[in-house]
């Protein structure tokens, strides 16, 4: 037994070692963590149970028989993350690149599978080549494994992706389609073909960076939903998120003990809106004031500015907050800040996360290049998933709710179980100078005239109380009361109920 056993643990640090200690130290010299550094640091010490650490290919063209690594490139198993189960899997570069496999996409199969059965969350870290040529169209079957569970644990548990190398090719496709994605700056880098393929193709001159890398994916293609600097950074910034999720779509948000009263106030709040309506200010401020201990973990911080989406908590609970930024382009709905809110909006509701949305918004924004790029379709997306989500909907009207956009953030006509507004709320189809001039069209060339007419405009409709008298408007409230008017009305709508007539699945408008 002792024999058998000694061999257990050579075997075992023979598979630990990955592609050997000189391609570790090559890993570390690009400043990268190797996979299994990666998951103690992701997961709670000693918490990691492996499975398929054996494992190896089974290819034996182009002299692959003669090159077998136990493991085949891809670290797989589960663990805590603040006591909580989680199931990993961590591509290996210094094995064949972290190339998929027939054997590799194998196991990371058996994970998906778990994690759906047990009903927990899936994480992957990706730092591979695409996909192993010399195994051909088995690799090809592996990457579509892979995809179809993606599919299939859509909605049933959070799926984050944390791109922490190279992934290119096939491998891209998956963390496609999982919730979240994250890179490593300067790291890190996703694309479908690489640079030299562009070069031949296109004729364009592009490095990695340029093509996929963090800050493309992050301020302008929308792909990743945040970028940090280091491994360690993105691993224990996924530990907080994970924080924030439910296990899965039959498990209770996350509450944790909070020391921050519900029923805080904050008289600064009374302050945030500016004398002028055409002056920004910051909507992020409102938004760490009202959640417990400012702790706010915002997603798509770099994409998409005019609109803030993230995760907060209130009383302990998980909360979704969607809100208009008036510090950049005045908090206009456009076409990159539907999509990325609409995705958002979403998730909550696929995994029982109430919504709050705090409205600052002038309307959508015109112009050629909008309306040519879909925006009908795009601000439809938005509007269609907070009509479609039941989860407790909280809205807090601050400055201007103007046109469809004030229908669109989760209006009381779209289902939104408690709607509020400060007083300084405008609630109009426009503002009361364009109205005016539309109004009265036949009078623009007296100011004077034009000047009363907006005042009157602005007495008659520019205010929350037009809106509180037909019930769209549930309460006109104090500011410094935000906190606690979400809090009390949270606490109302914990064991809301409400369903959608059945359907095999919507057809949103993609």
């Amino acid at each position: 037994m002792k024999d058998i056993l000694a061999e257990l643990e050579a075997r075992r640090a023979r598979a630990r070692l990955g592609g050997g200690e000189a391609r570790i130290e090559a890993q570390h010299a690009r400043g990268k963590l190797t996979a299994r550094e990666r998951i103690d640091v992701f997961l709670d010490p000693g918490s990691f149970e492996e499975f398929g650490m054996f494992v190896e290919h089974r290819a034996s063209d182009f002299g692959m028989a003669a090159n077998k690594v136990a493991g085949d490139g891809v670290v797989t198993g589960w663990g805590m993350v603040n006591g909580r189960p989680v199931f990993v899997f961590a591509k290996d570069f210094t094995v064949f690149g972290g190339s998929l496999s027939e054997a590799h996409a194998e196991k990371i199969v058996k994970i998906q599978d778990m994690a759906l059965k047990a009903g927990a969350p899936i994480i992957g870290l990706y730092d591979a080549g695409g996909a192993r040529i010399q195994e051909g169209v088995a690799a090809l079957g592996g990457y579509a494994e892979v995809f179809q569970r993606n599919v299939l644990a859509s909605g049933v548990i959070p799926q984050i992706s944390v791109i922490m190398g190279p992934c290119a090719g096939g491998d891209v496709y998956s963390p496609a389609m999982t919730d979240f994605i994250f890179m490593v700056r300067d790291t890190s880098y996703m694309f479908v073909t690489g640079p030299d393929v562009v070069k031949t193709v296109t004729n364009e001159t592009v490095t990695a960076e340029e093509l996929g890398g963090a800050t493309v994916h992050t301020t302008r293609s929308a792909i990743a939903d945040g970028a940090y600097d280091n491994d360690v950074e993105a691993l224990t910034e996924m530990r907080r998120l994970i924080d924030f999720l439910p296990l899965s779509n039959r498990a209770e948000i996350p509450e944790i003990e909070s020391a921050d009263p519900h029923d805080r106030e904050d008289a600064s709040l009374d302050r945030l809106i500016p004398d002028s309506a055409n002056k920004p200010y910051d909507m992020r401020d409102l938004i760490l004031k009202v959640v417990d201990a400012s702790d706010f973990f915002e997603i798509g911080a770099a994409f998409a500015k005019n609109i803030l989406t993230g995760f907060g908590r209130i009383e302990g609970r998980t909360v979704g907050f969607v809100a208009n930024q008036p510090m950049v382009l005045a908090g206009v709905l456009d076409s990159d800040a539907s999509r990325k809110a609409a995705r958002f909006v979403r998730f909550c509701d696929c995994f029982e996360i109430p919504l709050v949305t705090f409205v600052d918004v002038p309307g959508f924004l015109p112009g050629t290049a909008q309306e040519y790029g879909g925006l009908i379709k795009h601000g439809a997306k938005l509007l269609f998933a907070f009509a479609e989500a039941t989860v407790p909907k909280v809205t807090v009207i601050t400055r201007k709710a103007y046109g469809g956009a004030y229908d669109v953030m989760s209006s009381k006509h779209i289902r939104g179980d408690l709607n509020y507004a400060w007083p300084t709320a405008e609630i109009a189809v426009m503002g009361a100078k364009g109205a005016v001039e539309i109004i009265y069209r036949k009078e623009t060339g007296d100011p004077e005239k034009i000047a009363a007419r907006t005042r009157e405009y602005e007495e008659r409709f520019m205010s929350p109380f037009v809106a509180a008298e037909r019930g769209y408007i549930d309460e006109v409230i104090r500011p410094h009361s935000t906190r606690r008017r979400i809090a009390n009305g949270l606490r109302l709508l914990r064991d809301k109920q409400l369903e959608n007539p059945w359907k095999k699945h919507d057809n949103i408008p993609l």
